[in-house]
């Protein structure tokens, strides 16, 4: 288990709005399966390639349980009438040495504020100071705000379009070039 498991930070999204981005935790099971619920067919087709909306306890599981070495999970919450609400999520599962898929969720009602990319941010600098060398992506060819996501990263991209979906490969700068800046929380940001 890394410090991956007790991160956490405070961001402004650029519309003035405020999330922490913290570990999910097994405890998270209801706030999760409230999440899914919020999320339209489009968004879940777009994560899941499917819009099967009830998963196996095997299933469950599976995206529930992180150890927070090969397997590490992000949130995003956020206040709704003063209550902590999970809004969005990303996760790495270490498939190789040096490689981790990527994966994300925003629910419909907070996409298109920054999350997608704050949570990039905060998952790719886990990633990098776990020793990562590249993050992959599947992604469907029409799902361009995650393909911006991806762009905008501040990682090297490479990308190949495979029938419907695009395979994508984000590599971290070399050592000796220099830090990557976008990995780097912005000023003001609080971490604990």
């Amino acid at each position: 288990m890394t410090d991956a498991a007790h991160y956490s930070a405070f961001e402004t999204l650029p519309d003035g709005g405020r999330i922490e981005i913290r570990p999910q935790r097994p405890q998270d099971r209801d706030g999760i399966r409230a999440a899914l619920a919020r999320t339209s067919q489009e968004s879940f087709y777009l994560r899941f390639f499917t819009v099967k909306r009830e998963f196996s306890e095997k299933e469950a599981r599976y995206f529930l349980d992180s150890d927070f070495d090969k397997n590490v999970a992000l949130v995003a919450i956020a206040d709704e009438s003063g209550r902590p609400t999970i809004v969005g999520g990303c996760r790495y599962i270490v498939m190789q040495p040096g490689v981790a898929e990527i994966a994300f969720l925003v629910i419909d009602a907070y996409q298109r504020r920054g999350i997608g990319s704050t949570l990039m941010r905060h998952i790719a600098a886990l990633a990098h100071k776990a020793g990562l060398k590249e993050l992959v992506a599947e992604v469907l060819v029409h799902n361009v705000p995650m393909l911006k996501v991806f762009e905008r990263s501040g990682l090297l991209m490479s990308k190949k379009i495979v029938g419907t979906t695009v395979d994508v490969t984000l590599r971290f700068p070399v050592e000796d070039s220099g830090p990557c800046q976008s990995l780097e929380p912005a000023a003001g940001q609080g971490r604990g």
